[in-house]
């Protein structure tokens, strides 16, 4: 069994490196263990597990650095909320801990969660406005058919933009035909 602070080659060891290492303990747990040294002298002072834990790698929520406030923005523009495991709300959340800003806001407001199948309406369709007076809570039943007003509407204009558009082609093909005409006017005229 090496001692503390003895030194050997690496193939001596059973290392492919021909660097020096030095048989250390870990400063945190006693672990001794083969480190291999610099010129400065040991690389690590600590051992994988302890390095680990000491580093950023198990640090999560408001103790990591990288922490942001527990809010995004999801992909459908929806302003999401990390909660905790010991908060009121947190049967509400998603599979990642998340939960939909505006839920939460109306859940609040009323001082319960929110049961799956009840939707929180915004009012004026904006999906990060969640001040409550922009929310409704609403059954299924009453969403849907605000969401069928809603998308027969949005059908309608499409149609009228439909319309607007194909109007703007011919009318812009009937400009080149004019341009065309008009060219060879010109050629005819001022070429002769």
């Amino acid at each position: 069994m090496p001692e503390i602070g003895e030194i050997k080659k690496g193939t001596e060891i059973g290392f492919k490196s021909q660097s020096k290492y030095v048989y250390s303990k870990c400063v945190d747990c006693g672990k001794a263990r083969w480190v291999q040294t610099s010129k400065m002298g040991t690389r690590w002072l600590r051992c994988l597990a302890c390095s680990m834990k000491a580093s950023n790698f198990y640090r999560r929520g408001e103790d990591s650095p990288n922490w942001k406030g527990g809010r995004k923005k999801d992909a459908h523009g929806y302003i999401v909320v990390l909660l905790q495991p010991d908060d009121f709300f947190y049967p509400m959340v998603r599979k990642d801990g998340y939960v939909k800003e505006h839920r939460l806001v109306v859940a609040k407001h009323i001082n319960r969660c929110l049961l799956p199948w009840e939707i929180v309406h915004h009012k004026n369709s904006i999906r990060d406005d969640n001040q409550i007076e922009n929310l409704e809570l609403l059954s299924g039943e009453k969403y849907h058919i605000i969401d069928s007003i809603v998308k027969q509407y949005i059908r309608r204009l499409e149609g009228k933009v439909d319309k607007l558009l194909e109007g703007q082609r011919e009318l812009r093909a009937e400009t080149r035909l004019l341009r065309f005409e008009n060219k060879q006017l010109k050629e005819k005229y001022v070429g002769s």
